[in-house]
């Protein structure tokens, strides 16, 4: 893949493998998963992503349903009731609806809310749990079984998978963890939702990842945050880097064309276009993605499943675990007790025989 590239080709196996799924679970006579959107602002990029997600949904056999929040101050009563609703299996909320307004729950209302969907339903990967096993490096939620994976930020998530199917980023041949290794890369965009999540990603898989936002310029190498020094700057950064992910939510934003080195990969997270296309293809060998939604739709599907696979199939020991609590706050005891009691009662059957035989020969 050299020029620029349809995110859509590299969406489409990871949606087939859902509809597959799906057929699967259907066969079995089990209702196919419902995911729950909660929309409370009127930011037009949000409401073209709940669009987007139900037109996805539907087409690739995945149920659906939209719920709109007039008033922001009721999300939180909503994202509970969705939370302990059995018939829910994922959820996500359409941000911002605070920003980063001070709130009675802390600094940022929209960072309470990501905290308050259940890890057991949250799509998106940002609940406190599954942030925490990023930046910690672990994969599973079931050490040491390693039967359930954990879920990862969908964005950040679609730019991995598209960086898989671009030449000269991941080496397949490298063991997990290595994959980009002797790579650099500099993300413009150090948001919770995309930018650190991606930037400690890129750098659990070896990469040197320079973390660029408006104030300052931080470096994730080793599981480890370096502040970088007064004169490491964006330009320098970029000119070192062979892959580039832009994500500033601004129009008027352009990254500078000629910093970008030949054969490098420039990925556009943004809604808006952060670099001016005709002048980037025309550097050589340039592998260019100016949009990573559709991958980003088809990842958020994907972790639905993951979560239905983990905690709500019929099958999966959780919602086992679930149903035999539910049912008078205990497991089901088997009529004899357990198997210490069933041993004991062994015992002292057989020495009761015992003592009867022999007063019986006496």
């Amino acid at each position: 893949m050299v020029g620029k590239i349809d995110s859509g080709i590299v969406a489409a196996p990871f949606r087939e493998e859902v509809r597959d799924k799906v057929a699967a679970l259907k066969k079995k006579g089990i209702t196919a998963p419902l995911l729950v959107g909660i929309l409370a602002n009127n930011d037009p990029a949000a409401r073209k992503y709940a669009e987007w997600t139900g037109r996805a949904c539907e087409k690739d056999g995945l149920r659906y349903e939209l719920r709109v929040v007039k008033d922001s101050i009721d999300v939180e009563s909503v994202l509970m009731d969705a939370n302990e609703d059995p018939r829910v299996h994922g959820i996500i909320v359409y941000y911002p609806i605070f920003g980063q307004t001070e709130s009675f729950s802390g600094a940022s209302q929209d960072d309470y809310l990501r905290d308050t969907v259940s890890y057991k339903c949250d799509v998106e990967g940002l609940c406190h749990t599954y942030r925490t096993n990023l930046y910690r490096n672990i994969r599973f939620m079931d050490p040491p079984n390693n039967t359930r994976k954990c879920i990862i930020p969908c964005t950040a998530l679609s730019v991995v998978k598209i960086l898989e199917q671009c030449p000269g980023c991941y080496d397949s041949l490298l063991p997990v963890g290595r994959k980009l290794e002797g790579k650099v890369v500099t993300i413009i965009n150090r948001s919770e939702i995309v930018g650190r999540p991606l930037a400690a990603m890129l750098a659990n898989d070896g990469a040197e990842v320079y973390s660029i936002d408006i104030e300052s310029v931080v470096r994730f190498s080793g599981n480890k945050l370096h502040m970088c020094a007064d004169d490491v700057t964006p330009e320098s950064c970029v000119k070192k880097s062979s892959i580039v992910i832009t994500g500033v939510p601004v129009k008027t934003y352009k990254l500078n064309v000629d910093w970008i080195q030949p054969g490098s990969t420039v990925v556009n997270v943004s809604s808006f276009k952060n670099v001016d296309e005709e002048s980037l293809l025309k550097v050589p060998n340039l592998t260019y993605v100016p949009m990573v939604g559709k991958v980003t739709v088809a990842m958020l599907e994907r972790n639905l499943i993951r979560l239905f696979e983990n905690y709500h199939h019929p099958d999966s020991q959780p919602y086992l675990d679930h149903r035999d609590a539910s049912s008078g706050g205990r497991k089901k005891i088997p009529w004899y007790g357990n198997p210490i009691q069933l041993y004991t009662a062994a015992v002292v059957t057989a020495i009761a025989v015992m003592s009867f035989v022999r007063n019986a020969k006496k």
